[in-house]
């Protein structure tokens, strides 16, 4: 039909219609067109528009009707939405995934593995492992204590442990291609897109997979990698139940993953073949995830109670081969942003690299603070002194305590300059030999026992601070603490033996306070802690918390100790009014805690403001003021609250001494000093935290 037939059509069918009256005294209005007239027209006007340039016939224009304009009067067409369609019609948006109903038990799946073993039949294996491992919700389903209960707390993950052990203990057993199957199955559930927050099902199939023992061979590294990617970039409070979930795996399974984790570091660095693995720079996100994953384990590690491994296994040897100092100057600029660096996790580096570390940062600042001295001079045309580039020491030795503090008191800014001694009277140019000279004789000096300073308790072989020491001078004190400091400054090695609760103290807080006035040094003291310095007396105090008898009428003890000073017994109350408060059933725990709850051993007199442990430990905190980068900025360590509760076991002999045997750390250098360099500080607090029985053997 052409344009001509259907205008004349759309005409008469409009010339039938009745006429529309208006009101009356009103001007009638035009006729509403028909949905289908109104598409007629438009389709007419198309093809007018389209024909205007070629020769028509006219028009007969008698029997077309005026159309009204368009736009005016016709109806905006309504859009539907959600909102408006009925209850009916609406889908229902979709939930949580209901897991499906596994019966297998870990016996009925030892026995398939047996049968199939030995009627080389696996096709039962083979479906349980494709179906398993295909995806989160079949990993759940499979190994959930409850399929469909929630298990959301941190004490519990709901899995059967003992079903995924025995899982993993016959993958490798199992014929290639069902190994291949289950490394698809994961691959296509770590393919799978989510949106929003990780279900706890999510975390309990990521804490699943992490166990597999395929990742020990580097053909399943990209699988691997891309599993690490994604436990990585999970959420804080994810995290949180990771960690806790983890270290509720026995010690073989809880080792077996950071082994796995470490030889993946380990391989992506320096891999045995260049094809071994893809190119660097196409994974290079492979590295950080791994060490973030790796983390999880040392948090732990570091929360169980004791560790569930050394500390010490969590080095990666491979690390001393790279350029560490590079690392340290990217961690230096860019702090613990997105910029990835070893140095954000310091578990990982060993102990000889975090002294490399420490050495070539104390050189480097040597090195500044020798510049800036030479350029001061030459801004104001001074004649340059070489003794300027060094803290220059000159003692005699007759006077060495004496002439050494007065030295370190008036050369406080230099103190970050190169170490340079001189003994009065002696030719000789120190160039490295007559500083450890110094230090030694020093050490001697001051520690020996007739100077008052240190007691030395053969039983523990640890140094310990005097009692009697109590002139109100604690400038030698003072002087310990800028030795110890000197010390790990200029890598020299002092033989010096404290127990771990020095160190402790000093890493408490473990990073630096930003308020000068905040506490610092507060480390709470146990039993355990005085175990390692007196454990004769923590064996008595021991005793006393045990005793099921009359404590009042068998022991007749009360708050009061004995201290031996030079030969004289001298008594100390715990607490006001002591030595008439006696020791009962109801107070014996704050009696052998020294009355104040950090069960020190209290060293001073009862006029003393500050203890001896103290005033050493806080000449570290007070050097920090001085030098921002050496010793930092920080509080002064306040007044000890240490107490020694010596002679409670028997009050009518001095303080019980004795030792368990074991070896200490040999000074602060071997414990890392991690308070002398808030720089890389946080580089050594694994160490320092580390049980005693870990830190044996360690070399310094």
């Amino acid at each position: 039909m052409d344009g001509d037939d259907l205008g004349s059509v759309t005409s008469r069918e409009r010339d039938k219609l009745p006429p529309i009256s208006g009101a009356p005294g009103r001007k009638a209005k035009p006729p509403l067109p028909t949905p289908g007239s109104l598409i007629n027209t438009l389709h007419h006007r198309q093809l007018q528009l389209r024909d205007a340039d070629m020769p028509t016939a006219p028009l007969d224009l008698k029997h077309v009707c005026e159309l009204p304009p368009i736009g005016s009067l016709a109806r905006p067409k309504q859009r539907a939405t959600i909102d408006t369609l009925p209850p009916e019609v609406k889908a229902p948006f979709p939930c949580d995934p209901v897991i499906p109903l596994r019966t297998k038990t870990t016996k009925d799946f030892l026995k398939e593995m047996e049968r199939a073993a030995l009627l080389g039949d696996w096709r039962e294996v083979r479906d349980f492992y494709l179906t398993t491992f295909d995806s989160f919700i079949e990993l759940n389903a499979a190994f959930k204590r409850e399929a469909n209960a929630s298990f959301d707390t941190t004490e519990d993950s709901g899995l059967d442990a003992k079903f995924v052990n025995a899982v993993y203990d016959s993958l490798l057993q199992t014929p290639q291609d069902i190994q291949k199957s289950v490394l698809k199955g994961i691959i296509n559930s770590l393919l799978r897109e989510w949106k929003g927050p990780r279900t706890k099902d999510d975390l309990r199939a990521y804490f699943i997979l992490v166990q597999n023992p395929q990742y020990s061979s580097t053909s399943t590294y990209v699988i691997y990698a891309h599993l690490l990617r994604q436990m990585a970039a999970l959420s804080e409070a994810d995290h949180h139940f990771l960690v806790h979930w983890l270290k509720k795996l026995p010690g073989q399974r809880f080792r077996q993953p950071v082994e796995r984790l470490l030889q993946f570091i380990s391989t992506r660095l320096f891999p045995a073949e260049p094809d071994e693995v893809p190119p660097a720079s196409k994974c290079s996100w492979w590295i950080p995830s791994a060490t973030k994953v790796l983390a999880l384990f040392n948090a732990a590690n570091s929360v169980s109670s004791p560790p569930v491994m050394p500390f010490a296994d969590f080095y990666n040897l491979t690390l001393e081969h790279i350029d560490f100092m590079e690392e340290y100057r990217t961690w230096q600029h860019y702090g613990n942003s997105s910029r990835f660096s070893f140095c954000q996790f310091p578990f990982i580096l060993s102990a000889a690299l975090k002294k490399a570390i420490i050495q070539k940062d104390s050189e480097q600042q040597m090195i500044s603070r020798a510049r800036q001295s030479l350029v001061s001079k030459v801004s104001r045309r001074q004649r340059v002194d070489m003794n300027l580039l060094f803290l220059n020491i000159r003692v005699r030795r007759a006077q060495l305590l004496a002439d050494s503090l007065d030295e370190l008191s008036r050369k406080r800014c230099d103190l970050k300059k190169k170490l340079r001694v001189t003994f009065v009277g002696e030719a000789g140019l120190d160039m490295g030999g007559l500083t450890k000279e110094w230090f030694l004789l020093l050490v001697r000096r001051i520690f020996h026992e007739d100077y008052g300073m240190f007691t030395y308790i053969k039983e523990s072989r640890c140094h310990w601070f005097s009692g009697w020491k109590g002139d109100n001078n604690y400038s030698e004190f003072q002087l310990i603490g800028t030795l110890m400091g000197l010390a790990v400054y200029n890598s020299i090695a002092l033989d010096i033996h404290f127990p771990l609760y020095c160190y402790r103290k000093l890493l408490t807080p473990p990073t630096d306070p930003c308020d000068q006035n905040a506490l610092v040094g507060m480390a709470t003291a146990t039993l355990d802690d005085m175990r390692q310095i007196m454990p004769e007396l923590a064996h008595g105090l021991q005793e006393l918390l045990n005793f099921d008898g009359n404590v009042e009428e068998d022991m007749c003890l009360t708050f009061q100790v004995s201290q031996e000073e030079l030969g004289v017994v001298k008594l100390y109350n715990l607490k006001p009014g002591g030595d008439k408060i006696p020791v009962t059933k109801h107070n014996r725990k704050a009696a052998s805690s020294g009355g104040s709850g950090d069960a020190g051993v209290r060293q001073s007199s009862a006029g003393h403001e500050r203890s001896a442990e103290s005033c050493a430990l806080q000449r570290i905190w007070q050097e920090r003021r001085h030098h921002q980068d050496f010793l930092g900025r920080g509080a002064v360590i306040p007044r000890g609250s240490s107490k020694e509760a010596a002679s409670l076991c028997n009050r009518k002999r001095p303080c019980p001494r004795g030792g368990d045997g074991r070896p200490q750390l040999q000074n602060l250098q071997a414990g890392r000093a991690h308070r002398l360099a808030p720089r890389v500080a946080h580089l050594f607090q694994p160490d320092l935290l580390a049980p005693v029985s870990q830190q044996e053997g360690a070399q310094t």
